[in-house]
């Protein structure tokens, strides 16, 4: 797993022992930042179930002002730390170990772009999306990118979200939301 572009490139990140966390996959990740790359310069995102951190990571190796990071495992936030020492990245970054719901309702400021990655067997992508609306936490003209298996129906949010569009890359499913 390595840093694909940006003033961190071609840097290899660690990542987790054991399968207890699916980091996306190379292809998957690539893809994922062709539909938003010209969206991540200057903004602030918030990587929501950072797991490795390689999605936040890649946003501040491209440009993005802050990130955010957010895993309830202890061992994700310490291996996000280090990949940001690795990537020399950490000035800009914020690692919390925090349960999602907890740090969504908490949420003291707004983000630009969100990444929902949460364990594909769970209903925590419908619920942090509930939250994100309810606490309005995206900003006006936001990005909401969120994965999951290919046959999972995502909800549709009440404005100002809308679900923008669906990319699928064999059993996974990439959704995007906008926030008018």
């Amino acid at each position: 797993m390595r840093v694909i572009t940006g003033t961190a490139r071609g840097r290899r990140l660690n990542e987790l022992k054991g399968n207890e966390t699916r980091p996306t996959t190379d292809k998957v990740k690539e893809s994922i930042f062709n539909i938003i790359q010209f969206d991540i310069e200057g903004r602030h995102v918030l990587d929501l179930f950072a797991g490795t951190g390689q999605l936040g990571i890649e946003c501040l190796s491209r440009g993005a002002e802050r990130a955010t990071f957010v895993d309830a495992r202890s061992d994700a936030v310490r291996l996000i730390r280090e990949n940001l020492k690795v990537t020399e990245l950490a000035d800009r970054a914020t690692v919390l170990t925090a349960d999602y719901a907890t740090m969504l309702s908490a949420a003291k400021e707004k983000y630009d772009l969100i990444f929902l990655d949460p364990p594909y067997e769970t209903k925590l992508l419908d619920r942090s999306l509930e939250l994100i609306s309810q606490f309005d936490i995206l900003r006006e003209h936001g990005i909401i990118v969120c994965e999951s298996p290919q046959d999972k129906t995502l909800p549709e949010l009440s404005e100002p979200y809308s679900k923008y569009r669906e990319y699928r890359y064999g059993k996974i499913k990439i959704t995007v939301y906008h926030r008018d």
